[in-house]
């Protein structure tokens, strides 16, 4: 496993948005304050996803936290795909 995906482990055990939401939030704190954060979650077979797409205050904090936790953009926005525990999260579309 990557360091990137080590870091992101603990938010795969959010059992809802509120407290994925704050724990994306909690994670983000090394790299700059979260301007923006949208979470989408999708169900697929016997699998459950969250989207968080995020904004740091600027470019380069935003590029940090990609090249540190491995994420990508989609968009002007950081995406982050968190593979959720079966039962977990309920979506919000």
């Amino acid at each position: 496993m990557s360091v990137g995906a080590d870091r992101l482990k603990p938010l795969t055990r959010c059992s809802d948005v509120v407290s994925l939401r704050a724990a994306v939030k909690e994670l983000c704190t090394e790299f700059g304050t979260v301007t923006r954060l949208d979470v989408l979650t999708l169900a697929e077979a016997e699998r459950r996803r969250a989207l968080c797409l995020l904004r740091l205050e600027s470019a380069a904090q935003e590029q940090k936290l990609m090249t540190t936790l491995r994420a990508s953009r989609f968009g002007d926005d950081v995406l982050i795909v968190v593979d959720l525990a079966r039962g977990s999260a309920r979506s919000v579309l």
